[in-house]
């Protein structure tokens, strides 16, 4: 049989290309079992000391051990979120940076700017959601005469547009909150927005205003006050941290509202990575010793797969931008 050279070469192109092949997997596979070969970032879109910022670096010391490698939190706030989510968004896909964002980063601010600097759903990938901040509705009794939510709403009634409430800033989840329960019990109310909780309690505190729903944790600094009283809270039963407060849902069916996060990376960094970084973060967050201070802190904590994440998010996605759309609201 005579010698046939172009099947000798096509079967040593086909034998290198398989080699070649076999090798190209085995060092991704390699680079991916390393992984994470130095310190990974984690971007936080608001400034040091809040509750996000608590969460993120609790929970990051726990991470850093189960990954052999320290998560640096990286505080990056500014313009809703938007700084912290472009930075993440426009990072290598490699796993070595990724997000801890909330309601307005995924949710609310595709609503909220005509412009804006990323894609809450393109952008990125699911890791988990990580915890919600109970939100409550607080009342100045000495300069709003009501005890209750269907006080507040028989009051609103009587006189539309008389009654003021704080929030944080224009577009906050407490603003949004604001503006769901109006829309819901059909009331006119007045925002008188803040650059932050903290002013604004001051002025609730000291009877400037009347009114305002805000997050457990700031709430429960100002409930030691004689003038100050939770009437409800947005959770759709009863919150453990306010024990005899109802949801507001019992005068408002339906009513719910959340301040939430969650974990995500960029769009196309590998499944295996992001898999590793939720594995390490549900070690974390059901620890007994870190799940109770979160739940000190206000904070109810969660985990879920990936897909789950982005359902949620979609699914609050729809309901934020029914509530700007009708209220209005909008932010450049």
């Amino acid at each position: 049989m005579p010698f046939d050279s172009t099947l000798t070469r096509r079967s040593l192109m086909t034998a290198g290309a398989a080699i070649g092949a076999s090798l190209a997997t085995s060092v991704r596979l390699f680079a991916q079992a390393a992984y994470p070969a130095r310190p990974v970032h984690l971007i936080v879109p608001y400034a040091a000391g809040g509750g996000t910022d608590f969460f993120a670096r609790l929970v990051a010391t726990s991470m850093s051990a189960t990954l052999g490698q320290q998560i640096v939190v990286e505080n990056r706030p500014g313009a809703g979120t938007q700084i912290g989510a472009e930075t993440a968004a426009k990072a290598d896909p490699d796993g070595y940076t990724f997000l801890l964002g909330d309601t307005s980063t995924y949710a609310s601010n595709s609503s909220l700017y005509q412009k804006l600097s990323y894609d809450p759903q393109k952008d990125f990938a699911p890791i988990s959601l990580t915890g919600r901040f109970a939100i409550v509705l607080l009342v100045n009794t000495d300069k709003l005469n009501v005890a209750s939510v269907k006080d507040l709403i028989a009051a609103a009634k009587k006189a539309p547009g008389s009654i003021d409430y704080a929030s944080a800033g224009v577009g906050s989840p407490f603003h949004l909150a604001a503006e769901l329960f109006a829309q819901s019990a059909s009331l006119k109310l007045n925002h008188v927005p803040y650059k932050g909780a903290g002013p604004a309690l001051q002025d609730l505190a000291g009877g400037q205003i009347g009114m305002m729903f805000v997050d457990f944790a700031s709430a429960r600094s100002q409930l030691s006050l004689k003038s100050i009283k939770a009437i409800g809270v947005c959770s759709p039963g009863e919150f453990y941290g306010l024990p005899g407060v109802p949801a507001v849902a019992v005068d408002v069916p339906g009513f719910e509202a959340w301040a939430w996060q969650g974990f995500s990376a960029p769009a196309k960094v590998p499944q295996d990575i992001t898999a590793r970084l939720r594995d390490a973060y549900l070690k974390a967050v059901n620890d007994p010793e870190i799940k109770q201070k979160l739940i000190a802190a206000g904070i109810d904590p969660l985990q879920s797969e990936p897909q789950e994440m982005a359902a949620y998010i979609a699914a609050e996605t729809a309901k934020w931008q029914k509530v700007i759309k009708t209220a209005g609201i909008k932010l450049d």
